[in-house]
């Protein structure tokens, strides 16, 4: 794997990350109804395990 895919996947997975989490706070503060905080939890969570499982692992 090169070192810009390696970024690249990086990025994803931190995007995906923080769609969940900034999600979170959206609808603590009542600006996202519980629905759309599920859709975009979900999104975050296949972003992140996606592609965190290829950047993470140890190259051998």
């Amino acid at each position: 794997m090169t070192s810009q895919t390696k970024y690249i996947l990086q990025a994803v997975s931190f995007a995906g990350l923080a769609l969940s989490a900034f999600s979170a706070f959206l609808v603590f503060g009542g600006i996202l109804t519980k629905e759309a905080y599920f859709r975009l939890m979900e999104a975050g969570m296949l972003m992140w395990f996606g592609t965190a499982v290829f950047w993470i692992r140890k190259d051998h």
